[in-house]
């Protein structure tokens, strides 16, 4: 491990923190960034050393290239790691990075590009054997050409912002007196909020279930796939609650997608972490995107493989060897993902402020995320989600016991929360039952709070 014994962060909060712990198990010295707002972060307290980047607004701060790379050349780093979110999917930051003579922690510019256009990536998944929604071959330039596409692959459909993301940039079109409109309409935003408007089309599945597979490859061409995880609970296209393994899959589809994963994952020449998401509807998968970059709920495949996926990262950007094969990658048990964000838990408005006590759950299985602390001003600058609670268990039924637990000893106080609405979806029959998919959590919500659903019943109903 010569080649990094230094890495500079670019990222704040709990993932901040997690990097800094794996460097440390490998005895990396770190150097944290940190607006102005974030000078008494707990990740600027743990770093060996500490740069301030700038003022609060993201754009001035932890999206200034020139003053992280200004930082890391100060600090005599040897790597940048990225982290998720922020810049970790900046081809244009990796290249300035690398051309700085420092390592980036991450797939290469190159690999960033190709996958980051929604567009070039779907056209990849094909070449590469991965299945796909049946859609558009390319772009969509006009309102002919969107009716005539959607003839051909029927009703309902999606379109969707080549370079959208994180649930933006997509609407759905049941019908043909539909298009004109929200062609237009889709058109516009693309270009707003994303610079770029071109669209692309596919398949609208109405019951889909999200289950992504996690992608290891190193710099000698070794490729190994972490199994799944289901992430079909989502709000508004975000991840509320995170799984693994997937459940809702037969031995044979999860052994059939993982040799597929990583058949393509090989031709394309992937290094370092990526994950593979599909839609997974009536036993088929088709394939969505694919990130290049560490997961938000890496954590639960890190706690079913007994892998540190951070430590991993590193040790490929170092040009060290995987040193297993997939023979080797054997998973344990069942692992869950709750993101706690601060925010009200039934309107879902974000909640910044003072914590007055902070008291996380403990105990065995149980590993908590987090970058908080009893006292910790929460900003309103960033995104809401300040703890990521993980718990493993012999089995899913065992893990869903052993989660209402740890929900019901997590304590913070002094601001809102979503623990209330996590401890809900765990006593829900739905969810116990694996009766859900990408839908299901949005029509959840609708329902009064005082009023659990029909499929709400207790543990001895089940």
């Amino acid at each position: 491990m010569s080649q990094i014994k230094k890495v500079l962060i670019a990222n704040r909060g709990e993932i901040a923190l997690r990097i800094i712990r794996a460097c440390r198990d490998m005895g990396i010295r770190t150097v944290a960034v940190y607006s102005t707002v974030d000078k008494n972060a707990l990740h600027v307290q743990l770093a060996d050393e500490s740069v301030c980047i700038g003022p609060g607004p993201s754009k001035d701060s932890y999206l200034n290239e020139s003053a992280i790379l200004t930082a890391a050349l100060l600090a005599n780093a040897d790597a940048i790691h990225p982290g998720y979110g922020f810049l970790s999917e900046r081809a244009d930051f990796a290249q300035k990075v690398q051309s700085h003579g420092m390592i980036w922690i991450g797939p290469s510019p190159e690999m960033i590009i190709k996958m980051g256009d929604k567009v070039n990536a779907k056209r990849t998944a094909i070449e590469c054997g991965l299945p796909v929604v049946p859609g558009s071959d390319g772009a969509v330039e006009t309102i002919e050409d969107a009716l005539k596409c959607a003839e051909q692959i029927g009703y309902p459909v999606m379109l969707k912002a080549s370079a959208g993301g994180g649930g933006r940039g997509m609407r759905p079109i049941m019908s043909a007196d539909e298009m004109a409109a929200a062609f237009q309409i889709t058109k516009n935003e693309a270009r707003s909020g994303f610079g770029d408007d071109t669209l692309y089309m596919e398949k609208l599945l109405l019951h889909p279930r999200h289950i992504e597979f996690q992608v290891l490859g190193d710099q000698h061409g070794n490729v190994v796939i972490f199994g799944e995880r289901d992430c079909s609970l989502q709000r508004k296209n975000q991840k509320v609650m995170e799984e693994c393994p997937a459940a809702a899959l037969t031995q044979k589809q999860r052994d059939d997608m993982i040799e597929i994963c990583k058949n393509a994952a090989k031709k394309m020449g992937y290094m370092n972490a990526g994950t593979f998401e599909f839609m997974f509807e009536d036993g088929k998968f088709y394939f969505l995107e694919m990130n290049t970059r560490l997961q938000v709920e890496h954590p639960v495949t890190e706690m079913v493989y007994g892998v540190d996926l951070v430590r991993e990262q590193i040790r490929i950007a170092a040009g060290e060897q995987l040193g297993y094969t997939q023979s080797n990658v054997i998973p344990h048990g069942h692992a869950i993902e709750f993101r706690i964000n601060a925010e009200d838990p039934e309107t879902f408005i974000p909640n910044p402020g003072k914590i007055t006590l902070y008291a996380p759950s403990g105990g065995l299985g149980v590993r908590v995320d987090s970058a908080v602390y009893t006292g910790y001003e929460i900003p309103p600058t960033y995104d809401s989600m300040i703890a990521k609670l993980i718990v493993y268990a012999q089995n899913r039924t065992a893990c869903i016991m052993r989660a209402k637990r740890a929900l019901d000893e997590f304590v913070i106080e002094g601001i809102k929360t979503t623990i209330p609405l996590q401890q809900r979806l765990l006593d829900n029959y739905d969810v116990k039952t694996l009766r859900f998919d990408n839908h299901w959590l949005e029509n959840y919500l609708k329902q009064p709070v005082d009023q659990p659903s029909s499929n709400d019943q207790t543990e001895g109903n089940e």
